[in-house]
């Protein structure tokens, strides 16, 4: 296990392979561990970089209101500290608000983004007033919000074929702290919309969409697929919202050739 302090707080990270880094940023009630399948896999071929975001996971919590931008600070110290100039940024949900925070700041350091069932719009008044009653849920009963939560992010025939899947999100979801999981709904109500990102990003963008994604549905977010210049759609046909646990195959193969796209030759600045 690896720790860096960051604002007085200690922020969990994992490093694994070697090469050209990819950094992967997981979602709301999430950790790294979500990450377990990609893993071993895309550290045959890359230096992979999992960060447990303030609150979540074993970090701790910066505040009691986590911007998003002040997440991307966050991530830039870590891949900072560990001498990393160039890298794909992969954000799953939240990971992917913050992966956007961090492209407005930060391109330059990018090779890559990948939105993983994410989007740059921001909260429109209803999901505002979703997030406010979320906190009041989380204050009153923990347990039954993250268990009611999971269960709109999984596509049910999933939960059917694979309980143990859900079990293990569940598992994750509890080591987030009261805490962080109030700071991240602060955060991400407060959140702006970033279409003007992809607009004008500079890098090949990914978007990996769940066909049954009931919180990023594909229809509300089909616009923003075409607004980078370099961006391509992977389509997850049995997924919801957490498609490395429901088709991690599907997702390995298809980032596989966008890593290749985005480095190219090596670069030894890197």
């Amino acid at each position: 296990m690896a720790y860096y302090t960051y604002k007085e707080a200690k922020i969990h990270y994992q490093v694994k392979g070697k090469g050209r880094a990819v950094v992967l940023l997981h979602g709301f009630l999430c950790s790294m561990q979500i990450w377990s399948h990609l893993v071993p896999e895309l550290s045959k071929k890359y230096k992979v970089i999992v960060i447990d975001l303030p609150g979540h996971g074993q970090s701790e919590c910066i505040g009691y209101i986590h911007k998003m931008e002040m997440v991307a600070d966050t991530v830039k110290a870590v891949l900072n500290h560990l001498q990393l100039r160039k890298y794909v940024l992969i954000g799953h949900s939240m990971g992917g608000y913050i992966s956007l925070a961090f492209a407005e700041k930060y391109m330059e350091n990018l090779r890559g983004l990948v939105l993983f069932h994410s989007t740059a719009l921001a909260d429109n008044e209803e999901r505002k007033a979703g997030r406010d009653k979320a906190i009041r849920v989380v204050k009153k009963n923990r347990a039954k919000y993250l268990h009611e939560s999971l269960k709109k992010w999984f596509y049910p025939v999933n939960i059917k074929k694979n309980p143990a899947m859900f079990k293990q999100a569940e598992d994750i979801a509890g080591q987030a702290s009261t805490q962080g999981i109030i700071a991240a709904l602060e955060g991400m109500k407060q959140r702006k919309n970033t279409e003007v990102v992809l607009k004008f990003s500079k890098v090949p963008v990914m978007f990996i969409v769940g066909l049954y994604d009931l919180l990023i549905p594909l229809e509300t977010n089909r616009h923003i697929y075409s607004l980078p210049e370099k961006g391509r759609v992977l389509l997850l046909e049995h997924s919801a919202h957490m498609g490395f646990f429901e088709e991690p195959e599907s997702v390995v193969k298809g980032l596989f050739p966008y890593l290749r796209e985005c480095f190219g030759p090596i670069d030894r600045n890197e």
